[in-house]
């Protein structure tokens, strides 16, 4: 397993890599002037060349490209040119509410898309296997954003049982943190268990038609046992894949859906950079970002591995 680990440890250099390298020239090719921002629109054209060169804009691509790499060598990401601190610790000290945001969502369609297709599964074409299919349709069919909206209409306008937006620390109330997330991780979750649960039946359905399955049923075992210890465990090698996956949807998705419930995650850190030409930010803001779905699917390959052996050995 640890050689497993190392494998995936030195595959995700490249990524990292290449996902630094496009950022940045991206980032290098938004129009606009960054020095506006700064100086003020009633700035003259010398005092934004000063502030041009005293940033290193004025400076070529490769030039600005080889001095963040050096820096980036070090660990330092920069500084944000507008708010007047470090990239690392603007992005981390908003990265634990989008990692939350994202984490919970997971769990949720985790938990609700695997029921309902189990359900579907276990009920092959009845009723209940096309209501269940439904419903992750839905899920899979609508936008997360008017999703949101919805039920911010519903249960925060309408039934007043949760907030319609904004954040509380749970280091200070940990009751107000779960409220302020309740909705915006349901959002992103019903939008996703969709594919978990399309994917959960299509495996369960593949697995349960094995020969060991009806032996186990013929030798009388009970059928939760066959289902949730013998015939789950072996279905959930592709489910494990399409979490992978899903995280960085949901790390893609938590950027409207900060936008939706007014929460101070990277995803509004990130667009705010953007609508402002705070380069540093974007890049740092993307890279850990990236560094983090990386990360995530490390984890996925070791519970792959954990799944299916020949994976850790390299067979497969």
């Amino acid at each position: 397993m640890l050689g497993f680990l190392v494998r995936r440890l030195a595959s995700a250099i490249p990524v990292l890599f290449v996902v630094s390298v496009v950022s940045f020239i991206l980032i290098s090719l938004v129009p606009g002037d960054v020095t506006a921002e700064i100086a003020g629109a009633d700035s003259t054209p010398e005092q934004r060349a000063e502030i041009r060169e005293r940033l290193g804009l004025d400076r070529p691509i490769l030039v600005r490209a080889a001095l963040w790499y050096g820096r980036l060598a070090q660990g330092d990401l920069g500084q944000s040119y507008l708010l007047n601190r470090s990239v690392t610790d603007a992005v981390l000290e908003r990265l634990p509410i989008t990692l939350s945001l994202a984490g919970i969502a997971l769990v949720l369609a985790i938990t609700l898309g695997m029921l309902l297709g189990i359900l579907a599964a276990v009920r092959h074409n009845t009723l209940v296997d096309q209501a269940a299919m439904s419903v992750a349709l839905f899920g899979l069919s609508i936008p997360d954003f008017w999703l949101g909206l919805l039920l911010i209409s519903l249960f925060a306008v309408g039934l007043g049982w949760l907030p319609t937006g904004g954040y509380v620390s749970p280091f200070e109330d940990f009751f107000g943190w779960a409220r302020s997330m309740a909705l915006p991780s349901l959002t992103l979750a019903l939008t996703q268990m969709g594919v978990i649960a399309r994917m959960t039946r299509s495996s369960m359905l593949d697995v349960m038609g094995q020969d060991y399955i009806r032996t186990a049923r013929a030798k009388g075992m009970r059928a939760r046992t066959v289902i949730f210890r013998h015939a789950l465990r072996n279905a959930l090698v592709p489910i494990v894949t399409v979490i992978g996956v899903m995280t960085g949807v949901l790390l893609g998705g938590a950027v409207v859906i900060e936008a939706v419930f007014s929460l101070p995650g990277v995803g509004r850190l990130i667009i705010g950079a953007i609508q402002r030409r705070d380069f540093p930010i974007i890049q740092g803001g993307l890279l850990i970002t990236a560094a983090t779905f990386v990360f995530v699917n490390i984890i996925v390959d070791l519970a792959y591995g954990w799944l299916d052996p020949r994976v850790r050995h390299g067979k497969r």
